[in-house]
Formats: C-alpha cells, structure tokens, sequence
C-alpha cells in the first residue's frame, strides 16, 4: 500500500523531468531567426572599432550576438553615421579600391562587400562603404589605435552597467560614443566628447530610443543649475505666488492686480524673472500629479488671451493633461508614453546649440528635446491648474552631485 502511494507521488515528477529535459533540447536545436545584412554589418562593426578603440571592451556584447538591434535601429545608425563621416572625413578617405587587394588580406571590409554584392538590402551599399572606407583609412595609419581618455571610459563602464541591469535596450548609445571617441582623436580642434555624445543624442531623436543619462554626464548638466524665481508681476491672477517666488498653485479667488503686457490674463502661466540669450542653464520643478506646463517662452510671445501655447506662438514647452496626457506641445504635439510622466522634471537650456531638454530628475532619464536656433531672449515658463499641491520650484542647491567613481550604484 505504502509502495504504491509513493509511486503516484514519484510517477508525476518523472514525467516533468522528461518533459523539461525534451523542452530543454528542442529550445537548443531550435534555430535562431537568421541575421540581416545590417545586423551583421554592425555586428563587424563593432568588433573593428574595438580593434581601433582601445579599452572599448563593451562592443564585444555586440559581434558575440548578446545584444542584437532590430533591423530598422541598424539601418537608421548605418544612414546617419554615413552621412556623418561624410561631413567630417569623407575628403580624407581614397576612393575604394577593394578589388585590387590581395585575397588574403581582405578582412571583414571583403566579407562585408559580398554580402552587399549578392543580395539583401542594396539601397545601403552606398552608406556602408562610406563608414568601411573610414575604418580601412584609420587602419591604415602608422598608429591606428586611439585612446578614448578616462571620462568616455567611465561613461562606457556606466551605460554597460546600465544595460546588464535592464535600464537599456540596446548598447547604442556606447557604439555612438565610441565612433565619437575616434572622430575626435582625429579633429585638430579636441572637444569633450561626452558632451557631445549629449548633443547628438538629444539631436536626434529619430534612431535614439535610450533615455538613459550617464552620471559623469548628469552632473555636468546639473552644473549649469540656475535659481529661478517667479515673476509675480507676470502671474495670472488666479495665481497665488508665495513670498519667496518658488511655489505657485491656482486660488479660488481671482487677485486684484494691475493691468500689463506681461501679464499671462488667461492661461494659468508665470514667467522666471529673469531671461537667458546665451550659455547653459539648468532648473529643477516637483510638479503636480494631475496638469502641468513647463518650457520657455520667447521674449516676443504674445501672453494674453488663450493662444495655443506652441512652437508656432513662440512657446517651447512639456504639458501634462488630466494625469496621463504627456505631450510636448510642437505643431502638431508630439504625444510621450503615460508611463514617462515624472514627479520632478529638469529643464536644461543649452542656448549656442539650440537645445531645450527635459528630464525625469528621479530616473535622471531623458523625456524630449527641442531642438532650434535661437535668436531671442528664453523667460522659463510654469503653469498648473493645481489647487492643492503647489508646483514648486527646487533651490539651486539642494542636489549634490554623484560621487560615485565609475558606474553610478543609486539609480
């Protein structure tokens, strides 16, 4: 009796076993989706600039096949890093004269060129050998290794960490600032290419699906942080502003307060006191959970009545409608996932590159940028709808940067 109750428990845990172990095997036989030309193209990729690159350890996730972009991610970085090196380089480089190299040094360029010659995706042939001639050219060189210097490198560490956590998608961002990293060492004019990598990536927002800022990076746009005041005489009047210009919500009674151009009479909207034309500035709100707008406003924007506060009015500026509506208010708006809505936002203006960037201060991630030439004065612009919670301008000093020497271990 006793024999045969241990049997109905054992029996059962015998089939699961044969059930994992054949699932296991069929999992291992099963074979992978195949790879397209662009795929693989930036897979070799990034095995060369590895090569060229030294320290740049990361890529090797890429051409060992543990992080694979989709097609249209390889494809957009392939278009727009050809169309970069033309610009910078392309004068440098000598036409491409594969087909008189001898067979046996013909490397991952040779193998990369038949599969553009035998099929698949011909509209790239043109963009692949721009970026395959740039690397032939550096290896060509007497020195064909470059040093990235010690901040790309802690960047490098940073977004590899971020990646093993989950925090990325892709390794992208790291193949981009590699491929900066080189470019520079070859500029006869040196500039800080965490910087740039900041620039193009919030430039382009077409292939970057990374929101994800770098600590080292982080901290240096938060050096640029300003303390913003509200300009009472530039509240709506059903604006109740407090004493020290930081906090401003909706009141239930409208003020009694002199009539004047810059006085915003009918959106529930405040401008900063002071204006900027020039340099980096960088401002921090804790906002409502129900509707908010946050931006600038061009010295020449007409603030009275109920204008469409947009791109086309002079407004440059991030809304939050009825708790989950994140938009940025372009022409037309540009609609941001509900999942994205912040408690804190960081605004950045950085006026000579034409950027104005919001951020999720907590996540310290990216949200959208606008991208302009600007020409006139920025006021910072604040509005809610709030009747409760203040929407409350952060003090300048009340963020200490990240101290951490290499990966950032609190975010």
């Amino acid at each position: 009796m006793m024999k045969d109750c241990l049997q109905f428990l054992i029996e059962p845990a015998k089939k699961l076993k044969i059930r994992l172990k054949e699932s296991r095997k069929k999992v291992k036989h099963e074979k992978k989706e195949p790879l397209v030309e662009s795929q693989l193209f930036i897979m070799e990729l990034a095995r060369e600039l590895n090569r060229i690159c030294q320290k740049s350890n990361i890529l090797g996730h890429i051409w060992t096949c543990e992080d694979v972009w989709p097609a249209s991610v390889c494809r957009d970085f392939i278009v727009d890093w050809a169309a970069v090196l033309e610009k910078r380089v392309q004068k440098k480089i000598m036409p491409s004269d594969y087909q008189y190299e001898k067979p046996e040094k013909r490397d991952w360029k040779g193998h990369l060129l038949c599969i553009l010659e035998t099929g698949g995706e011909y509209d790239m042939g043109p963009y692949k050998r721009v970026i395959m001639d740039w690397t032939r050219e550096i290896k060509s060189r007497p020195q064909p290794t470059v040093w990235p210097g010690e901040p790309v490198l802690m960047m490098l560490d940073d977004l590899e960490f971020q990646w093993k956590r989950g925090r990325l998608p892709n390794l992208l961002p790291a193949m981009e600032l590699v491929m900066l990293a080189v470019l520079n060492a070859d500029s006869p004019t040196k500039e800080d290419v965490t910087k740039q990598w900041l620039v193009k990536k919030q430039r382009n927002q077409r292939i970057d699906a990374v929101r994800y800022i770098p600590h080292n990076v982080w901290n240096w746009i938060c050096d640029a942080t300003e303390d913003v005041c509200l300009d009472s005489d530039s509240a709506n009047p059903d604006l109740l502003i407090s004493g020290d210009d930081k906090r401003m919500r909706c009141g239930l009674q409208r003020r009694d307060v002199p009539r004047c151009q810059q006085r915003f009479d009918g959106w529930w909207c405040a401008v900063g006191q002071e204006a900027y034309a020039s340099g980096r500035h960088y401002w921090e709100v804790e906002v409502g959970e129900r509707d908010w707008r946050l931006g600038v406003a061009k010295a020449s924007a007409v603030r009275q009545g109920f204008p469409s506060l947009n791109t086309n009015t002079g407004y440059l500026t991030l809304r939050l409608e009825r708790g989950t509506d994140l938009k940025a208010l372009t022409v037309p708006s540009t609609p941001l996932p509900q999942s994205l809505a912040p408690q804190k936002v960081g605004v950045y203006l950085d006026y000579e590159q034409g950027q104005l960037s919001f951020y999720d201060v907590d996540k310290r991630s990216h949200l959208f940028t606008y991208n302009e030439n600007f020409t006139e004065e920025l006021f910072p612009l604040f509005g809610t709808v709030e009747v409760v919670k203040d929407l409350l301008i952060r003090p300048a000093g009340v963020r200490q940067p990240c101290l951490c020497p290499g990966p950032c271990l609190w975010t």
